[in-house]
This record gives structure tokens, sequence and C-alpha cells, in this order.
């Protein structure tokens, strides 16, 4: 698993999933009768519980074609320009590999790419980190015999010229600084050794290096003529969507040999990968991977009925039909609640100040009162058919430094919230709530377009709101458009969407400082606009940088403790997840849980 300190927006309906039909409404009465009653033991006992807990994998043979879906083009097969598209990156990804590997189960980190080493040096409070790339990487390209080594300057060109390069606004340019004890921004440093050799130099110890650092390889002897030549624009022409896909190298798990619009993406197995098995064959073992492009999620469905598609992961409604057509050769496997959730958040950027919801949401109390409206009963009977259980902490269980004393007391409570909002000079007159200034309060709530769940849930917060006389108004939007709302336009009013799960504390290095440019409330800050979003920053820095486990605990508790208290982000619900696969494929390899999701990169075809 790679890990790194940034998190990025991810499609939505990768955690809300999407549901085809609406759920009758029910009455409150209702729901707390269906709490008593909903008991999700049958459908479990009738699935594989199949968690991954450390070791190897058995060796297996090559053959046979997986087949998958996706739901939309790529944009690109551009490694910079994917960094803003979910679709193109996870194809990008398939070429391309990364330095280190995290194992969140057994929480250690092994060597990926590059071994690596850890230096210290307590009197001058530095770090350094030494880095071996492995031998015989090779960037070679689909039904050709040229091999061109992978080198350090694979690594550093990147590291340097494209996520270093602030004009470029990478995802990956924050994680580079470190902020020291006065105050200032220390750069960590990338230096040359040799053609496998180079170090990161921190200018501070910090508590996680690999993390810091952890980033993919590109193939700098395309990116870095096409920067010197042409600059950014230079390096954003390089493989766009009508490039031939042969012509573009990897060193990866596959090649993409063919691309037809609207309709197949063809990967072939790479036979030149550097992960061997015991027997020493190369992973992966499908020859081929095609890949369809369906456009909805109910082809999906169909297509795994059908015996076209290799997994399935069903929808809330489809999970008991799934179960019971296990007789039709395939296995089901099943995992708890997931460790990230999707969340509500509003826009507290002063560009809107003019705006009435700019001082409804810069109230704390207002923040609050809105979690004590978020009913996640109704939530998780109503859209998830009871698959589901709330998310009240702000770290989840696998995060070192999650603490299950330190939960949101926000919670669904009616009475509470009118208080809250009397408490920010709100009344409520005809079933109407007003501000001190006589505005109606009312707003916009934005979800993805595709998501029906998305917007299932943002109706029951609009149901919930209206109870105390708030306006709330469901707006579906591109998704596309919801990410530059976010990002370059600051014109959303609230929203709701997904962020990676935080393994780490620190991760997140865009999204929890008030500098970062996903500090979704409030982005790029120059300083703190409150002084809790003040000590966040000095907490979240402090926390990176104590190696003493202990010291760290106070530290991250009290983060904690204030983000859940200000509440600029409200979690939902953490949904419990099923995963279907074809049992024409070996399934030894095979491991599923809510920390690793589906673990099938060493399936193999079973001996016929």
């Amino acid at each position: 698993m790679k890990m790194t300190r940034d998190i990025a927006l991810f499609f939505f309906s990768a955690i809300l999933l999407v549901s085809c039909t609406r759920v009758p409404e029910m009455t409150d009465e209702e729901i707390d009768d269906a709490i008593v009653r909903v008991n999700t033991d049958a459908l479990i006992s009738r699935t594989t519980a199949k968690p991954w807990t450390g070791g190897s994998y058995i060796p297996g043979s090559v053959g046979g074609i997986w087949m998958e879906t996706t739901l939309n083009d790529p944009k690109t097969f551009n490694q910079y320009i994917g960094e803003r598209d979910g679709n193109s990156k996870a194809l990008i990804s398939q070429t391309i590999d990364y330095l280190f590997d995290y194992d969140a189960t057994l929480r250690e980190w092994t060597p990926r790419c590059a071994y690596y080493e850890i230096e210290t040096d307590e009197n001058a409070g530095t770090l350094t980190l030494h880095c071996t790339l492995r031998e015989n990487m090779f960037w070679t390209y689909c039904d050709s015999d040229e091999k061109i080594p992978v080198t350090s300057d694979d690594v550093i060109f990147w590291y340097n010229e494209i996520a270093g390069d602030a004009a470029f606004q990478s995802s990956g340019y924050f994680q580079q600084f470190l902020t020291m004890q006065d105050g200032t921004e220390r750069h960590i440093d990338i230096v040359k050794i040799d053609d496998r050799r180079f170090d990161f130099v921190f200018p501070r110890i910090v508590a996680e290096p690999l993390l810091a650092v952890n980033m993919d390889l590109c193939p700098s002897f395309i990116y870095r003529p096409a920067k010197e030549q042409g600059g950014i624009e230079g390096v954003k022409k390089l493989f766009n969507i009508s490039h031939d896909p042969k012509t573009i190298p990897s060193m990866g798990r596959w090649y993409i040999a063919e691309y037809t619009p609207s309709q197949r993406i063809v990967l072939k197995r790479n036979p030149h990968y550097w992960n061997t098995d015991a027997n020493g064959v190369t992973q992966p073992y499908p020859e081929q991977q095609i890949i369809q492009i369906v456009g909805d999620e109910n082809t999906n469905y169909l297509l795994f009925k059908q015996g076209k598609v290799e997994t399935y992961t069903p929808h809330p409604e489809e999970v008991d039909d799934v179960i019971a057509r296990q007789s039709d050769g395939y296995t089901v496997f099943n995992a708890a609640g997931s460790l990230g959730a999707t969340l509500w958040s509003f826009n507290q950027n002063p560009i809107n100040n003019s705006k009435p919801f700019y001082h409804w949401f810069t109230q704390k109390e207002f923040r609050q009162a809105m979690s004590c409206l978020l009913n996640r009963d109704r939530i998780i009977l109503q859209t998830y058919r009871g698959l589901a259980e709330p998310k009240y902490s702000f770290f989840p269980e696998a995060n070192p430094y999650y603490n299950p004393e330190i939960l949101l007391q926000y919670r669904y409570d009616i009475d509470r919230a009118s208080k809250l909002l009397a408490a920010c000079g709100m009344n409520l007159q005809d079933g109407a709530l007003y501000d001190s200034n006589g505005n109606r309060v009312e707003y916009d709530l934005s979800v993805p377009s595709t998501s029906t769940i998305g917007n299932d849930i943002a109706q029951i917060i609009a149901y919930e709101c209206a109870k105390v006389g708030v306006k709330v108004n469901v707006r579906q939007v591109d998704f596309q458009k919801i990410v530059e709302s976010l990002t370059a336009t600051y014109d959303w009013q609230s929203v709701m969407i997904g962020l990676g799960t935080a393994l780490f504390p620190s991760q997140g290095s865009n999204v929890w400082p008030s500098s970062g440019n996903l500090h979704l409330w409030h982005p790029l800050q120059e300083t703190p606009a409150t002084e809790w979003e003040a000590r966040i920053d000095y907490l979240y820095n402090e926390g990176n940088y104590t190696i003493d486990k202990d010291a760290a605990f106070k530290i991250w508790n009290e983060y904690q403790r204030i983000l859940l208290e200000q509440c600029p982000v409200i979690y939902l619900v953490r949904s419990r997840s099923f995963f279907a696969i074809r049992n024409k494929w070996d399934l030894q390899n095979v491991y599923y849980d809510n920390l690793n999701g589906a673990k099938t990169e060493y399936v193999f075809l079973r001996e016929q």
C-alpha cells in the first residue's frame, strides 16, 4: 500500500456507493423500531471473512484475461495531469511504481522500488534517508525489446522539477517542506549519489520520514526534455488522450496496449516487471486486463451476472441478491465498516464575506448545530439497509493515535441543535429560521450528480434541518465542477465529499494545516484565520516531529478533540462492504477487509 502525507479528493461514489432506487421515507418511530429489528448476522453468515493478516502469497501460473469495468474514460495518459483526475490516475498507476510500501495491518514499512536506511544526527537535529533502487528495474514498451534502466534521475527529476516546482501546483509540493522550531519553512532536499542511490536530507528529525517522501517514479528521459523545451505547457502536452498508448513506457505491472474511447481499455502484462514470486515468475499472472467503459453502475451488475467481469462490489440494495446467487460461480467476501467516511463541510472562505451564509458558517455553534441535525440512524437504514455504522471518531482505528475515548459529542439531537442556533442569534418565525439581520437561514448542499445515494443522504439532511426551520437546497453538481469550486473559484456553500483515510495523523499535509491547498473550508491561508486553526497548525507540526510515543499521544489527542469540537468537517457513516469474485480464479491469494480493500494483485487461474 502506497502511503504519502497528502490526501487528495477521490471520487465521491467510491465511498457513498451508488444506489439505483429511492427508499420510502421513514418516520422517527419507524426508524426506532427498525433499529431494534435490523440484524445483518444472517447475511454475514452466508459470506466469507478473509482479512489480510500478513505473510506471503503462494506462487501462481501465468494465463487468463482479467475482465473489469470503469464508469468513465480517462482524460489523459500524462502522469502530471493525472493527479487531478481519479480515473486517469488509476490507469496511469498501472504503468508506474513507488518507492516504499506500508502494510497497514502489520504497521510496518518495507522496501518496494527502493531499499532504505534512516540515519539521524541527534546533535544537529537532522535526518537523512539513504535510498537505493532495486536492480533490474526497466522502462520498457509494449511489444518491444527496448529496455531503459530506471535510475535515481527518475526520482530526483520529478521531486525537484514537477512536484517541487511551485508553478506546477502539484499535490506533492506542500509535503516537501518542514516547519522548524523557529517557525520558518525548510525544504527536504534530495541528493543524487549515483545512478541507483540518492538521499533525502531532512533539516529536522521527523516521526515518519518514509511517509513524507514516498512517491511514484517517472520516465524522466521523456518528461525532462518536455519541460526544458516547453516549460509547464511542454509537460502538459505529453501523452494526451489521443496519444498512441503503446508508446508510453512502463516500469509497472502493465502496459496500456489499447484505448478505444467510450468502449474499452486493454492492458498487457509487463514481463519485465521487477516483482517475482518464489518460483521467479513475474507478476501479474493474467496475460491481459480488459477494462470496459460502461458509463453507468447498472451495467456493472448486469455484466457480472452474465459472467463478463471478474469482480463486483454490490450496492446496499443489491447485497441480498448478490449473496443469494453465489451458486452462479462466485464467492462473496465481507468486510466490517470502512475506515474512511464521507464528510459534510461548510465554506468559511472570506471571499464570500458579503454572503449571509459566510457569517453563519464561521460560527462554531452553527456547525455544531448542523452536526446535531445529522440523523445517521436514518441514513444507515434508508440508504445503507442497515449495513453501516455511525462515524464519530476523527482518526480511524488503524491510525496508531486513534483514541476510542475521543469521540464527537454533537450527535443527533433536535433540541440541542435549536439551542445552538439560538446562541447564534437565530430565531424561528412561522416555521422558518432567520438570523439577527433578518436573513432566512437557507443554503445549498452540493453532491456529485452521479451519486444517487449521495442525493438520498442530502435529502435526509434537508428533511432534518427543516425541523428547526433551516432550508437546505440539495444541488446535484458535476464532480469536476465541485473540485473546481473547492480548489479554484471557492463559490460553493456546503458540500459532501470524501477524502482518503489517514492511517497516519500527519497525512493530509494539504488538508489540515491552514496553509494547505485543500484546507476545504478556507484554503491557502497566509496566517491562520482563527485561534483554533493556529493551534491545529501547531499540534500538526509538533506531532509530525515528536518521536516519543507518549508525548505524541498527548499532542494528537488534543488535535482530535479540537477538530471534533470545532466541526469544520462532519463525518457521516462507515459502510459495511461486500466483494464478489468469480470462482474460475484461485482464491488462495485473495483477501478482503476494511483496511486494505480487495487484495487481488496475486490472483491466478484455477487449474482446469
